[in-house]
């Protein structure tokens, strides 16, 4: 039996779960006979509701083989079983009782409750376990998930789109208590539909005051699936109105107004258990952030036919050699090594 064949289709359909879930883990699960042929599948659909475990037994039983013995089954998943009364049950338990004869983990659960507790438990029970099949790729499934439990703070993704020249927008002025309109349009209704789908992926949406002053965005996912992502800017000069679009349509908004720094900002955004933050501007916030080293992708999209002259200067970094190319624009993937050591 090819550990790896299954642990892979656990991660293929843990995805479907990826707009619904957080900020729990996308985890999938795949139940097989000793000939290696796969009996039900389940994963996490959404938050609060039953995990991969759970709907994979319910799969199963709909299949109503009331006589099948599980002592020769193998069940496969893609992140360790929980083994603490959260939500929903034990799912370490729900195995032992079914009476599971193997146990195939992707990767160890990094949040403190289980952290290994769901392995010992099923281990204790007489089950033979395995362990890391395929876990870099389990790693990377959920990274957002991870580094809220490993590094206590959001995965953090900064996104701009400049011109040509490199510039993000044309100047323009503030005035206080307007929100003017204007804004260089650089996305392209396709590469726009690249944007939502980043709000749906992440948790929150963060830009800074300028930003909210001169667009008043709503900030939501309008052209993606998912949910909307919870929406954050910075307020020290308290400059931002009540009747901002950012606190309308009864989504929840963080406003930092006497701390602003950066690692603070992340530490209390992990307090409140947001595992990811998109930061999609202005030119000010991205530089702060960049200038703090913590951050973990950029997604820079260059509108290759679109010169301005003279503008708002997007954040200076060192574009790599490849890009994607979608609908004529040039989209570039950045990855800080660095916070990955």
């Amino acid at each position: 039996m090819e550990y790896a064949n299954y642990i892979a289709r656990c991660i293929e359909i843990a995805r479907r779960g990826e707009y619904f879930v957080a900020p729990n883990p996308m985890v999938g699960a795949v139940l097989v006979d000793a000939n290696g042929q796969i009996l039900a599948e389940g994963w996490h659909e959404q938050f609060g509701q039953a995990h991969a475990e759970v709907n994979c037994f319910k799969h199963f039983e709909e299949k109503n083989l009331s006589t099948f013995d599980f002592k020769h089954s193998t069940l496969f998943v893609s992140l360790e079983p929980c083994s603490h009364y959260g939500k929903t049950p034990p799912c370490a338990k729900l195995i032992i009782e079914k009476g599971v004869g193997r146990v195939v983990v992707g990767m160890l659960d990094p949040n403190p409750l289980v952290a290994g507790k769901g392995v010992q438990m099923l281990r204790e029970a007489g089950i033979e376990v395995v362990v890391g099949v395929m876990e870099k790729e389990c790693r990377e499934l959920n990274k957002r998930f991870l580094c809220l439990h490993e590094q206590r703070r959001p995965y953090v993704i900064l996104k701009w789109a400049q011109t040509a020249d490199g510039f993000i927008d044309k100047k323009r002025e503030i005035e206080i208590g307007k929100h003017l309109n204007g804004a260089l349009t650089i996305s392209t209704p396709v590469t726009k539909k690249l944007v939502h789908r980043m709000r749906a992926e992440n948790m929150a949406i963060m830009v800074g005051t300028n930003t909210v002053l001169l667009d008043n965005p709503r900030l939501m996912n309008t052209h993606w699936e998912g949910r909307n992502p919870i929406r954050v800017t910075l307020d020290r000069h308290n400059r931002i109105s009540a009747d901002a679009r950012i606190f309308s349509d009864g989504i929840e908004t963080i406003v930092y107004r006497e701390r602003t720094d950066w690692p603070f900002v992340l530490s209390d955004l992990a307090k409140r258990n947001i595992h990811s933050i998109l930061v999609e501007g202005g030119t000010t916030l991205l530089t702060h952030i960049l200038e703090t080293g913590i951050w973990d992708e950029i997604h820079i999209e260059v509108a290759p036919e679109l010169s301005v002259g003279d503008g708002v200067a997007a954040p200076k970094v060192d574009l790599p050699e490849s890009f994607e190319r979608v609908d004529g624009h040039q989209l570039y993937t950045i990855y800080n090594e660095f916070v990955k050591k």
